[in-house]
Parts: C-alpha cells; sequence; structure tokens
C-alpha cells in the first residue's frame, strides 16, 4: 500500500468513527421559524399603539364572521377580533416578559449565591425555593393578586414572576454547583479574587446559558397563567390580553355559533407559545442544558 493510499485510508477511518458529540450542532429551520414569528409578533405589540386598530365597539352590536373588513370577524360588541388579537398581544407578551425577567434576576441571583456558598446559605434559600414549589400555585397567584386594590399589567406580572421565582432558582443553583468546581473559578480563587468579582466575571456568564433556555419555556408558561387569570375575573383591568379575549368567547354558545371570537386568539397564542417552547427547547439542546430545574 502506497503512502497515499494509507493516508486516504486513515483518513476515511476518523471521518467514519467520528464520535457523535463531535459533529457539529445546528439550532435548525424550525429555530428560525419560530424567532421569526416571535419578532412579528413582537413588532406588532410594540407598534400597536400607532397602528390603526381599536378596541371600540357598539354595545351589543350583531357578530359578524370574518371577512375582508373584519379578517377574524367581530364579537357580541362589534369590536374587530382581530383588533383585540393585536391590543391583547401587548398585555400578554409583556406580562410574560416581565415575569420571566423577574424570575431570572431575583431566582438567578438567589440560586447563584446558594450554589456558591453553599452550607447555611444554600439551606436558607433552598428552604424558600422548596416553600414556593410546596405551595399550591394558582392558590398562591390569586392570594397574591387579591392584596392589590387594582389588578394592573404590574401586578400580574409580578405575581407570575414570584412563582417564577424557585423553578429558575433551582436551575441556577445546579449549574453553579458544576461550574464552581471548574479550573477558572479556582484559579480566581487562587489569586485571591473577590467572591463578587468570581460571582459576577465567571459564574454569570455561564449560567446565563441554562437559564436563556428555561425562561423561553417559562415565559410560555407565564402567558398561558395570564390567560387562566382572565378565566377567574383577575387580569388586567380595562385592559385587553389574549386570555381576556377569549374568555369573552368561551360560553358553549358562542363556540358553537360565533366561534371565531376565542378561536382566532388561541390560534395566536397556540402558535406564540409552540414558538416559545420549540425555541426554548433547540436551545437546551445545542447548549447541552441539562434539566436539573425539577
Amino acid at each position: 500500500m502506497s503512502d497515499m493510499d494509507a493516508e486516504t485510508t486513515i483518513v476515511g477511518a476518523d471521518v467514519d468513527e467520528m464520535p457523535d458529540d463531535a459533529v457539529e450542532k445546528e439550532l435548525g429551520i424550525g429555530f428560525w421559524v419560530c424567532i421569526g414569528w416571535l419578532a412579528t409578533i413582537g413588532l406588532v405589540a410594540l407598534l400597536a399603539p400607532w397602528l390603526p386598530v381599536t378596541s371600540d365597539g357598539a354595545q351589543g352590536g350583531p357578530r359578524e364572521a370574518p371577512s375582508m373588513s373584519h379578517w377574524f370577524g367581530t364579537d357580541a360588541n362589534g369590536r374587530s377580533v382581530f383588533d383585540l388579537t393585536i391590543l391583547g398581544a401587548r398585555t400578554s407578551l409583556a406580562v410574560g416578559l416581565f415575569a420571566i425577567i423577574f424570575g431570572m434576576v431575583v431566582g438567578g441571583s438567589l440560586g447563584i449565591v446558594a450554589g456558591y456558598f453553599k452550607g447555611k446559605v444554600d439551606a436558607v434559600i433552598g428552604f424558600i425555593f422548596f416553600s414556593l414549589l410546596s405551595f399550591p400555585q394558582l392558590v398562591l397567584a390569586l392570594l397574591i393578586v387579591n392584596a392589590f386594590d387594582q389588578v394592573s399589567l404590574f401586578t400580574v406580572a409580578i405575581t407570575l414572576g414570584i412563582l417564577a421565582v424557585a423553578p429558575v432558582g433551582r436551575l441556577a443553583r445546579a449549574a453553579t454547583l458544576v461550574f464552581a468546581e471548574r479550573e477558572f473559578v479556582l484559579a480566581a480563587k487562587v489569586i485571591g479574587a473577590k467572591h463578587f468579582r468570581i460571582i459576577i466575571r465567571e459564574l454569570l456568564p455561564n449560567v446565563l446559558i441554562p437559564m436563556a433556555a428555561l425562561g423561553l419555556l417559562g415565559m410560555g408558561v407565564a402567558i398561558v397563567a395570564e390567560g387562566g387569570l382572565a378565566f377567574l375575573g383577575l387580569s388586567v383591568d380595562g385592559g385587553e390580553s389574549w386570555g381576556i379575549t377569549i374568555n369573552d368567547g368561551r360560553q358553549s354558545r358562542d363556540l358553537q355559533e360565533n366561534p371565531w371570537v376565542a378561536m382566532f386568539p388561541i390560534g395566536v397564542m397556540f402558535l406564540t407559545i409552540l414558538s416559545l417552547n420549540f425555541a426554548g427547547d433547540r436551545v437546551r439542546e445545542y447548549f447541552d442544558v441539562r434539566e436539573t430545574a425539577f
């Protein structure tokens, strides 16, 4: 066998026997389709105040089926369901975004501190997490919302943010426990770096990756939770959201005779939550984030 043949044989063997972990990972076209949908619905929600949409209608006006003048039809008050869906996107997306940001800031900070210092600090913070997870989530949400005189977007977002603290915190703690034993953290301790610097410069950038994956999933959960509160009449007072619009058309007679009032907002919510879940799952797989939060 010539040297060239031998080299070819060796190279071919290396390619064939390449382990699966060595194959370059890709997010895939589905991920970018989901990101495109999320970007579109987010842009529409952001520009809603300047778009020709309104929540006004004629009280007791006739319901109209979807047409060129009203793409999603109208509700019992003569309001365009398409307009309500766009306006509702502002509240639903804002609640989901602010809730998961609150959960990541508070829960992530507590989780990193618990995983880094361990010992009594970990025990106290861990008790807080277990207490939040042990309390019935719906009951806790009802207690928090009813503690305020008026249910505003801020109230709903903070309520759902508190519910997100424990899951995000446990994931941050688990990730911190792993990275706290890595060489770059141990080296920082050896050279005398302060705890705050180690947490901010060494641990936080690495812990943010699994938190971001969970954050996309958590945002979808928060949007669904806001819809659940809307069914109980505890969503934003005087505002519009997907949950409120769906609640307006959920009566059995409406679903039979005028299904578009609820089905179109449900469809938009479904696509948004599906995109958040799929994108979050792809990010988790891409960065090999292990599900250690629950």
